[in-house]
């Protein structure tokens, strides 16, 4: 029984109609709703520019992410896991215009840098869901600050917020928005610079500068529609 449940949740066919499906809704729920984008000026004209950045959120926001970037104004690739949720959610990206990145618990953090700096070489931004895939919810890692560190990218974090919402039970109350509500799309830029010669203490100062900085655009977006703001342990990331 458990094998034939396996066949049928990897079949390429029904995956595609689950992606198809929950694209459809994301859509309808944007379409539907009033919603505002406020602060994406300095990305969006950085994008404009060919300039690649870093885009960075809270896996809690990841749903409404294929309307944060101006893919009409440049190509951006986005961080998903190899298991079955990640690539569903890369999938449901792509139709947004999103390309992604496989990450997979097998693989090392040297050759995931590699090919996520090959990328912003040849022009392509890159978005991750900085506590994800597994959390702890709203502890950032220091991935992006290597990443920015090399590559010399800004980096950008964005948020989204809904007056109704869906929370699933996920390990980070992962919000599907309601249609016909209020919401809003935030963006501010992360105005640190991360030293080539950065020790573990001033990369660990600059994670939480990145996570102050999330949290704070996060904070913005559910005030913005009148959400009572979440508050999540700082847990020590594994």
């Amino acid at each position: 029984m458990a094998s034939l449940r396996k066949r049928i949740a990897d079949h390429p066919g029904l995956n595609r109609w689950t992606e198809d499906r929950l694209a459809d809704y994301v859509r309808f729920a944007h379409r539907t709703s009033d919603y505002a984008r406020l602060g994406f000026d300095r990305m969006d004209a950085c994008v404009a520019a060919g300039e690649p950045v870093i885009m960075v959120l809270w896996h809690q926001r990841l749903v409404m992410a294929g309307y944060t970037f101006p893919v009409h104004l440049g190509p951006i690739s986005s961080l998903t896991t190899s298991a079955r949720a990640g690539r569903l959610a890369g999938q449901v990206l792509n139709r947004f215009g999103y390309d992604t990145v496989p990450m997979s618990s097998h693989q090392r953090h040297v050759t995931l840098s590699r090919e996520v700096l090959r990328r912003i070489k040849a022009g392509s931004s890159i978005g991750i869901a900085v506590d994800g895939p597994g959390g702890p919810a709203r502890v950032a890692s220091q991935v992006p600050l290597i990443w920015a560190r090399v590559s010399g990218c800004r980096v950008f974090a964005v948020a989204y917020s809904s007056s109704r919402v869906i929370k699933l039970p996920t390990w980070d109350k992962l919000m599907l928005p309601v249609p016909w509500s209020r919401g809003v799309l935030t963006c501010q830029e992360w105005t640190e610079t991360v030293p080539r010669d950065a020790d573990d203490a001033e990369l660990e100062r600059l994670r939480l500068s990145l996570e102050a900085t999330l949290d704070h655009v996060t904070d913005a977006a559910d005030r913005a529609v009148g959400r009572k703001l979440e508050v999540f342990p700082k847990l020590p990331r594994p």
